[in-house]
């Protein structure tokens, strides 16, 4: 258990207990949330069909919510099952809709599984959320919006034309929100995450991130693969500022309607940089594992071909989301990324296979 530190303010609104229902639990960022949840005496309702996420998580959350005597459940269902999911709504304060088909690379492969997860699910949970009354509905958009935008940093209202199944699901997802938003007098709140990682993210599978991706090559002695030149960036967002995210959403006060913000640290990273700064974070922290592995030094990267449907540069402007709901960068990137190659090296949050 890892208690987040959120800040003196969120914490104060997070004092006064709800009911809360996460989609996407058994993943990254949902695990996460229920578990921050759980640790202030939040009742939660979990909800995975287990399509990426890990069952793991959810025995963990369950055996989590004992030890703290806190109220959690645990629905298999797919999001748009109104049998399974509309019946819990009655008693729920606040949605925090996480579950999704991520990854462009997969939005590409299979194009349609991206579109019924992530379009016609997240209509119908909305509807939902809609008819049981809720007025806060909280949900994960993307950075992927912005497409082909050039603008540097990138700022809601700028966005460009959209270059894949993934980034166009999640755009759909926004406007379905604003039309809810104004039907219905809704305040539909899409979190524009920029690259998420932290500690528990999965390094396994052809679509995992690139940080668990590479700290699992640079443990085994392996090389990281770099997709194109290395000086692509990203704006690396570490999960204690997404978790703020969402629950300053649900709870801030904010008015009726659609709102989108980018969650982010305005911290602009090439993939060069990343490497090399993980690469000495993992050799100062773990140095035995080279003799461990007959290694002298570690390999050097292996450079790649371009994705299809990546962008080049990744960059949040963060003013928006601090007017609206107060948010701050809690851990910055080289906060965030120390810690979490520290934890992962330690064995603390190595995930089971």
């Amino acid at each position: 258990m890892n208690r987040l530190e959120l800040g003196e303010s969120l914490e104060r609104l997070l004092e006064q207990k709800k009911s809360w229902l996460v989609t996407g639990a058994a993943g990254f960022i949902g695990g996460h949330l229920c578990e921050q949840l759980i640790l202030r005496g939040h009742s939660v309702i979990a909800v995975d069909n287990f399509s990426t996420g890990r069952r793991w998580i959810i025995d963990m959350l369950r055996h989590m919510s004992a030890d703290n005597e806190v109220p959690f459940r645990f629905i298999e269902s797919d999001i748009g099952d109104a049998t399974q999911i509309e019946p819990l709504l009655g008693n729920v304060d606040f949605v925090l809709h996480q579950a999704a088909i991520g990854s462009v690379p997969r939005s590409i492969d299979a194009p349609l599984n991206t579109y019924k997860a992530n379009v016609d699910g997240f209509v119908r949970l909305m509807d939902m959320v809609r008819r049981a009354g809720i007025k806060r509905f909280v949900y994960a958009s993307s950075s992927s919006v912005f497409g082909t935008s050039e603008t540097l940093p990138k700022v809601e209202g700028e966005e460009g034309e959209v270059i894949s199944p993934y980034a166009a699901s999640k755009r759909m997802d926004e406007i379905w929100a604003e039309g809810y938003a104004h039907a219905y007098d809704m305040a539909c709140v899409g979190l524009r995450y920029f690259n998420v990682f932290g500690p528990r993210q999965d390094p396994k599978g052809p679509y995992a991130a690139v940080i668990p991706k590479w700290l699992e090559a640079m443990k085994n002695g392996e090389p990281c693969v770099i997709n194109g030149d290395g000086e692509t960036s990203r704006d690396f967002c570490y999960i204690s500022n997404v978790v703020q995210a969402n629950f300053l959403s649900a709870l801030a006060d904010i008015p009726v309607g659609a709102h989108r913000v980018n969650v982010a640290c305005h911290d602009q990273i090439t993939l060069n940089t990343l490497h090399d700064t993980m690469l000495g974070i993992f050799e100062k922290s773990k140095e035995h594992y080279r003799s461990t592995l007959k290694l002298e030094k570690q390999p050097e990267p292996v450079y790649a071909p371009f994705r299809a449907g990546d962008v080049r540069h990744s960059f949040a402007n963060i003013d928006h989301i601090r007017n609206i709901l107060g948010y701050e960068v809690l851990v910055s990137f080289q906060s965030g990324i120390k810690e979490t190659i520290e934890r992962y090296l330690d064995d603390e949050e190595i995930s089971p296979s």
